[in-house]
């Protein structure tokens, strides 16, 4: 049976367990759950507990007044329809509330990145649906979706290595889902880059899982304190879009707890995380939303998460074990969940009634709790303006100078600036957001991370802009763009050959070049299909180039010229050809040439950019709606950048992608090709870890610079410079923390500022408690503002004790984590590159 078919065989029933329910307005007589003194009880207390407490009393009160319809109406999301409290909206994500009950309608947005496809389309769309044949999930995606700021990336979010940064940004978002009166966020997105090319890496913050789980933590208290439900996802092991739906994945025990799990259990020990979205992949034999061993097992009994579990949109694949599991809530509809599927599961007995209770007293009482049951759905204009700056402020503070041969900040005297782009990428043309489209509106690539945004900024935009608020109006502003076959271009529209383009480049004061790794929910960046519809192995390398790119991020890319064909913009080509270009300014082109990368995650390096006569480098990620005045903020010197990488740049062809097997990526096929298994066989070895365990050989480091990374995670330049000296480790014997410390010297000319890491080698015994350990692992960070002249001491703490276990090994055998016997190193310095690492001093457990 089809999802559409048998969404039409529920809805009979769905509505009639509706009939009477549903309703504008609240009962007269407050119920014992909606008393006025309760509320007050509620808002009073201070500590989260005993918030939580009161708000979960509410929840057993509501229950128990519930009738078995009434419960099954709750259990899932509702079908399409006009919310009874906004009837200007026509939404696909809510559950439909019970205004006899003072149940208001739950309202639930996308995300990560911003307030993303929500509850509230055009009405029009209710009457476009009905008409036969119309797309099934246009009340899902429609552009008319509430508008909201479109703003940077979860990765740029990384790369800032600051939880003020991601509280920032989850201030913008609670902000304005409290404008547009919805609920939860589904969000922040948690999994791990495991893949430098998965699609969806853009949404979540890098390869370390300690960063990840730190700026997961900031936003979501940032979130949850605005009354707003968070949901960490996609739980768990969900490192690739290819196959999502039915990919069998193994994983060690160990490398869940050490790697995957970690960001989850930091939301839910440190943010207190409202909701997990379980995801729709097969972990180690169960799927993810019926993993009884994960949902209850590690989240309920090991961690003590008092919240709820959603499903992401379709993941259920059951109706018995999912439930038992541990999940209590289906979106977006009812299916496996339908009433007549759960009333036939209580007939038989394979269900208990009290199994439905607790899964919606779970999630009553997050609800209660954010106080959504205590305030009315009420739509207000939400301020762009405000939403705009803060997304400018944060894509600033993300931002990475990874080189700088001197073409940066552009040259204050500079009359003639060269734009230049790709013909057929958007880079140069138009703001950048995941899936974005050329000539398409941000917001119509059609991903859960879609926002769209109330205005954009193009960088020719923000450049001229910019340079009329410097007193530079008289500057000349020139968009070179060329096509694929480095044959021809235009100038501002004007078609000339090639060789005329770069003339005009050369003769240039300054040039900026935009490129990037666009990608999308849906799809990895690498290439799958022949023109035979032959399955290839995994070119996934390929994906991990400026080169590489499709019509739609988010499809799977082929070589069948009728499908999304895969196709190479000889972007590095061109590069090499503006270098190599005569420059009759009188100053050589590396050092009046910048590359602005735009990036899903990392770029495979050419290693004829890098070095003294490559461009200057500036990673941007993915900007969002105001991406020209971010990129122009940054050319100009107007702000420093302060970003540093939170995943590892590869040197081409020497990276962790030009050497995984198949059964890593994308997976092999069963023997009777129903679904493809894949093994995280590289165990803990991921990102900076892999190249650090030098698994192969090829990766030794060769005068403290490990020659197969172009530029390491926690990588980033300044437009000052620093100076580093002496470190220093400290025990504090009260406590049995660890202290490591820095100091930090601004010898330039400008204030600037820096980020210290500290890094961890376990001892040798730590192998022998399960899997060989990597060389090194990060701990703890801090980042310090130093004025020209200066020096501050950072200081950075060590607690074993704290939920991302810093000395910790999972031991499998003993179900619990370990500290090792033995010598602990702890270095510091800034960046995982041993030639930027110093030896804090040594420790012994």
């Amino acid at each position: 049976m089809t999802i559409r078919t048998a969404r039409i065989a529920h809805f009979a029933g769905v509505a009639a367990l509706a009939l009477g329910l549903p309703g504008p307005t609240y009962a007269a007589t407050p119920h014992p759950w909606m008393a006025r003194a309760t509320v007050a009880k509620q808002a009073a207390a201070r500590a989260d507990a005993a918030k939580e407490a009161i708000a979960r009393s509410r929840a057993r009160q509501l229950v128990a007044a519930m009738t078995l319809a009434q419960k099954l109406q709750q259990l899932t999301g509702s079908e399409p329809s006009v919310l009874p409290e906004l009837p200007e909206c026509f939404g696909a994500r809510h559950v439909t509330g019970i205004a006899a009950l003072a149940i208001p309608t739950f309202r639930i947005t996308n995300g990560p990145v911003g307030v993303g496809q929500n509850d509230c389309v055009s009405r029009d769309v209710e009457k476009a649906r009905a008409v036969p044949g119309a797309p099934f999930f246009l009340p899902y995606s429609h552009p008319s979706s509430a508008h909201a700021t479109a703003l940077p990336s979860g990765m740029a979010v990384a790369a800032s290595f600051d939880p003020r940064v991601a509280a920032d940004f989850g201030g913008v978002i609670a902000t304005e889902m409290n404008n547009l009166a919805l609920h939860v966020f589904e969000a922040p997105g948690m999994n791990l880059a495991r893949l430098p090319i998965l699609g969806r890496n853009f949404e979540y913050f890098g390869e370390d899982p300690y960063l990840a789980g730190t700026m997961a933590v900031a936003e979501t208290k940032a979130v949850q304190s605005a009354g707003i439900i968070a949901m960490a996802k996609h739980f768990v092991a969900n490192e690739q879009e290819t196959n999502r739906m039915t990919i069998r994945e193994t994983v060690d025990d160990q490398v869940l707890r050490e790697l995957y799990l970690l960001p989850f259990e930091m939301s839910v020990k440190d943010g207190k995380v409202a909701a997990i979205m379980c995801s729709y992949n097969y972990l180690n034999g169960l799927q993810a939303c019926a993993n009884k061993a994960m949902l209850t097992g590690v989240l309920r009994d090991d961690w003590n998460f008092s919240g709820y579990v959603q499903t992401d949109f379709f993941a259920l694949k059951n109706t018995v074990p999912s439930l038992e599991a541990g999940t209590d809530h289906e979106m977006p509809t009812p299916l496996y969940w339908s009433p007549d599927k759960i009333s036939a599961a209580l007939g038989k007995h394979s269900l208990a009634i009290g199994q439905i209770d607790t899964a919606l007293e779970r999630r009553y009482t997050q609800m209660f709790k954010a106080g959504i049951f205590d305030r009315k759905l009420v739509q207000t204009p939400i301020d762009f303006v405000a939403g705009g700056k803060a997304a400018r402020a944060i894509g600033t503070r993300a931002a990475v100078l990874l080189q700088n041969n001197g073409a940066l900040p552009l040259s204050p005297t500079a009359r003639s600036i060269a734009l230049v782009g790709k013909a057929s990428q958007p880079y140069a043309q138009q703001a950048i957001a995941g899936g974005s489209i050329l000539g398409k509106a941000m917001g119509a690539g059609g991903g859960s991370s879609d926002v769209v945004p109330d205005y954009t900024v193009s960088p020719l935009d923000g450049i001229r802009t910019s340079l009329r608020e410097l007193g530079r109006g008289d500057a000349v502003v020139k968009l070179v763009l060329i096509d694929d076959a480095n044959a021809s271009a235009t100038i501002d529209g004007v078609s000339v050959p090639f060789a005329k383009a770069l003339e005009t480049i050369g003769a240039s004061d300054s040039v900026v070049v935009m490129a990037g790794t666009n990608a999308e929910e849906g799809a990895d960046r690498a290439t799958f299909v022949d023109k035979e519809g032959h399955q290839l192995a995994a070119a996934a390398a390929t994906g991990l180039s400026l080169d590489w790119y499709v019509a739609k991020p988010s499809a799977i890319a082929t070589t069948d010229p009728a499908g999304n064909t895969a196709k190479s913009s000889q972007t590095g080509a061109m590069l090499q050809a503006i270098l190599a270009a005569r420059s009759t300014t009188g100053v050589a082109m590396p050092a009046k040439t910048v590359l602005v990368l735009k990036d899903n995650a990392s770029v495979a390096m050419d290693p004829a950019l890098l070095g003294s006569k490559g461009p200057a480098i500036l990673e941007t990620w993915f900007p969002g709606q105001e991406d020209g005045n971010i990129v122009a903020d940054l050319l100009f010197g107007r702000v420093d950048p302060v970003g540093r990488l939170p995943v590892t740049f590869p040197v081409a062809g020497k990276g962790f992608l030009d050497e995984i097997t198949a059964g890593q990526f994308p997976g092999v096929r069963d023997a009777g090709g129903a679904f493809q298994a894949v093994q995280y066989s590289e165990k803990l070895a991921i990102g900076y870890r892999w190249y650090d365990a030098n698994p192969l050989g090829k990766c030794a480091p060769v005068g403290g610079a490990n020659p197969c990374v172009a530029f390491a995670f926690g990588h980033g330049l300044s437009y000052t410079r620093f100076a580093t000296s002496a470190p220093k480790l400290a025990a504090d014997a009260g406590t049995g923390r660890y202290r490591v410390s820095l100091s930090v010297r601004n010898t330039g000319q400008r204030s600037g500022s820096e980020v210290v890491q500290a890094y961890v080698s376990l001892p040798e015994s730590a192998d022998r408690l399960g899997i060989k350990q990597p060389p090194k692992r990060l701990v703890g960070f801090g980042r310090v503002t130093v004025a020209p002249g200066a020096t501050q001491r950072v200081t950075i703490t060590i607690d074993p004790a704290a939920s991302h276990h810093p000395l910790g090994v999972w031991n499998s055998a003993e179900h619990r984590w370990v500290i090792a016997s033995g010598r602990y190193t702890v270095w510091v310095g800034t960046s995982a590159s041993p030639a930027s690492l110093v030896e804090a001093g040594q420790f012994v457990r």
